[in-house]
């Protein structure tokens, strides 16, 4: 059975963070925590590994798995451009429960499926999380679960339902809150003729927070519940 290392105890931690970059470089999954639910990581530029994760989840191509970094510079690396209003939303949200699309940078050599130009990006509030990510750099991270069943919010949970498929498990108690991440669509800022921020999945930061700091960018609650 694959390892879970506790990461409540030091040499566990140190075992298990060992393990899980060694994992991430040989193109393995790993399964990590997260501040809203457990996620199961591949190296981002690694299309085998990036397939793989797919694979472990039940997914295709078409659901390409955001992907989580260390902060604005990693960020920056990833991203075609940070637009002004982009740029208010994660000095209020992030670290945090906020994932925002945008155009991808052209120049990058990876494949996280059919992503159409675009990359899903989130920097996690989590102590174990970003120090992971400051030593592997970008990762590619869905919510560690079968698709069509409930997000991992303990990692046992997670080996539950991914078994032998995931390398090595990163256990760090109960997710801070079990929601997941809310989805922002901000490609249309970057030179779209109608600029408007989307919400794609209402998550961990509601609406109401989000006009706060966009104000009308943000599109319509399609529900009529803007007030």
């Amino acid at each position: 059975m694959s390892p879970l290392y506790d990461c409540d105890v030091p040499e566990q931690l140190l075992a298990g963070m060992r393990q899980a970059r060694q994992a991430i470089s040989r193109g393995e999954l790993i399964v990590m925590p997260t501040d809203t639910v457990y996620g199961v990581a591949a190296d981002a530029f690694d299309p085998a590994a990036v397939a793989r994760l797919l694979a472990a989840k039940g997914r295709g191509r078409q659901q390409p798995p955001p992907v989580l970094v260390a902060g604005r510079p990693m960020m920056q690396a990833l991203v075609f451009e940070v637009p002004d209003p982009v740029e208010q939303l994660i000095e209020a949200f992030w670290p945090g429960g906020l994932t925002v699309v945008l155009p991808s940078q052209p120049s990058l050599s990876w494949d996280l499926g059919d992503t159409h130009g675009t990359v899903a990006v989130r920097m996690p509030d989590h102590r174990i999380a970003l120090e992971l990510l400051e030593e592997t750099g970008p990762l590619a991270v869905s919510s560690a679960n079968l698709t069509g069943r409930p997000a991992a919010i303990a990692a046992d949970d997670a080996r539950d339902m991914l078994g032998e498929s995931i390398a090595v498990y990163l256990d760090a108690g109960f997710s801070r809150t079990g929601v997941a991440s809310t989805i922002v669509d901000a490609t249309t800022l970057t030179g779209g003729a109608d600029p408007v921020v989307r919400v794609l999945r209402e998550g961990a930061i509601g609406r109401d927070r989000l006009r706060e700091v966009i104000g009308d960018l943000l599109e319509p609650d399609p529900t009529g519940d803007d007030g």
